[in-house]
């Protein structure tokens, strides 16, 4: 029950991001992420779901390796911080899910990974990023704080996210960031540099993912008989749509 009440959200949300792209010329980025430590993976608990919204893509322009969220000094200019070597990251995966339309672009991301430190215990949190066709980073998720002890593999860390809008056909890399929960020091990071498994994603948004012969043709007019024209909509995507296809484990 829970499952499909995420899924009615998601199709309920991707209707909203449908019509305002309509309406805006600059698409916003729209997404679902559940998160969680020491859980099993593609079973993150719907309670722990947010709906995010960040600004249009970025797809122009070089980015920076290290440090993506680079801190504000009091001059106005941002500086670029450098790694701790007390923290960094053992190991990293990916397995994308939700390719309805069968294109082998998928909407769906499910992501661990391991961060290690030298201490006995630490509370961080992460940030995680985007880079189209290798374009800047682009913020997408955060997660909450959670903590790490010392090189212990119990401490791992899930984090799903379903693509709704704003994220056009093609290849993604993904960079996490790791910060001091305290300060928000930056400490580490892990990319498509340090290993193959952030890198040449195929991805999609949700709008984007159409199964061919499927489209639903979405008539607005300001008459009476919207709310019963949404909830028949909403019926027919249900059906389209599955609790969750099964998690497709990239080969590098």
């Amino acid at each position: 029950m829970k499952h499909m009440t995420r899924t009615i959200f998601l199709i309920t949300m991707t209707l909203l991001a449908t019509a305002s792209m309509a309406q805006a010329d600059d698409e916003p980025r729209q997404s679902l992420t559940s998160q969680g430590s020491q859980i099993e993976r593609g079973r993150v608990g719907d309670d722990n779901t947010s709906y995010d919204e960040f600004e249009a893509l970025k797809i122009e322009g070089t980015r920076s390796v290290k440090s993506a969220r680079s801190v504000p000094q009091e001059e106005g200019a941002a500086v670029t911080q450098a790694a701790n070597p007390n923290f960094w990251f053992y190991d990293a995966d990916i397995q994308l899910f939700s390719d309805l339309d069968n294109d082998g672009y998928y909407f769906g991301i499910d992501l661990w990974f391991d961060a290690d430190t030298s201490y006995s215990v630490a509370e961080v949190y992460a940030v995680l990023y985007l880079s189209y066709e290798y374009g800047p980073w682009n913020e997408y998720a955060e997660t909450e704080d959670f903590t790490l002890y010392g090189t212990a593999s119990s401490d791992d860390y899930v984090v799903e996210t379903e693509l709704i809008s704003g994220y056009p056909t093609g290849n993604y890399d993904i960079l996490i960031e790791l910060f001091d929960a305290y300060d928000g020091t930056y400490l580490a990071s892990f990319g498509p540099e340090d290993t193959s498994e952030l890198s040449l994603l195929p991805l999609e948004d949700s709008t984007r993912d159409t199964p061919t012969g499927s489209q639903t043709q979405v008539v607005v007019n300001s008459g009476g008989g919207g709310a019963t024209g949404l909830l028949f909509l909403l019926g027919l995507l249900a059906v389209r749509m599955t609790l969750r296809p099964q998690a497709a484990r990239l080969s590098k």
